[in-house]
């Protein structure tokens, strides 16, 4: 086993060892996924997508809190323009990454975290992790969880979520399938580690071949990536209630409909 060391970006730290490599978010407090945050997860994700004696990834993330999902800032106009294909093309690159992705999950994951992880092929959680989108509660929606919930735990499941922006605790994200398994929280990279250290022993010619046919069966969701981005760029975001809810939100005060 060969130990590459341990390189850190402004919000990506990276560790390699063995054939498994492992990114962790490193945004305290809460890992916000700002636009700098995204292109530095995705020029890594890039990099370490041309390694072939990679055979698995860890995507974890410092702190209490897996994150706290995007920025909503940078949902306004004009910035959701470049934000959205940014966002959307982070979630790809993960989902379509050639090795497995295993991520470890402690603390809150919501919005675009929990998209993040609706990316992975396999997901650890602590026993006290809470996932959830509540974009739905500023008049938007998460548009990457539109294209990949409804395959990971059915669709009335992934409606309820979205359409709800309820949280909902591990042990019933495990039940529905978006968790692979529950551990105690201080537990949860290790385990994550463990898994991937586990996969890392098959081949590696044999974990991408198997990967490239699982997204082969799934082929639609890269088709409703794309179309989930342009409903939110171009339809959501020309109403009057999506920037309402988006500046309520930044301003602390409750929103005033229009439905326009």
């Amino acid at each position: 086993m060969t130990n590459l060391g341990t390189e850190t970006t402004d919000f990506i730290r990276h560790t390699s060892d063995g054939g498994v490599a492992r990114l962790t978010l490193h945004a305290p407090p809460v890992n916000v996924l700002t636009r700098a945050v995204l292109a530095a997860l995705r020029a890594r994700l890039a990099e370490l997508a041309t390694d072939g004696t990679l055979r698995a990834l860890v995507l974890a993330a410092e702190g209490r809190h897996f994150s706290a999902g995007a920025d909503v800032g940078e949902h306004l106009p004009p910035a959701y323009r470049t934000m959205i294909p940014e966002f959307v093309e982070t979630v790809a690159r993960l989902r379509d990454f050639p090795a497995p992705v295993v991520a470890a999950v402690r603390g809150k994951c919501l919005g675009g975290g929990f998209e993040l992880v609706q990316a992975a092929d396999l997901v650890i959680a602590g026993e006290g992790a809470v996932f959830g989108q509540p974009e739905i509660g500023l008049a938007v929606f998460p548009p990457a969880a539109c294209a990949l919930l409804p395959a990971r735990c059915g669709p009335g499941p992934a409606a309820q979520l979205i359409f709800t922006g309820d949280p909902i605790p591990a042990a019933q994200a495990l039940a529905l399938g978006l968790v692979t398994r529950t551990v105690p929280d201080d537990q949860v990279e290790a385990e994550a580690m463990a898994l991937a250290r586990r996969l890392a022993a098959h081949s590696g010619a044999a974990l991408r071949a198997a990967k490239r046919a699982l997204r082969a069966a799934a082929a639609p969701g890269a088709d409703a990536l794309r179309a989930a981005e342009h409903v939110y760029v171009d339809d959501l975001m020309r109403t009057d209630d999506a920037v309402e809810g988006l500046r309520a939100f930044l301003e602390k005060r409750p929103p005033v409909w229009t439905h326009r």
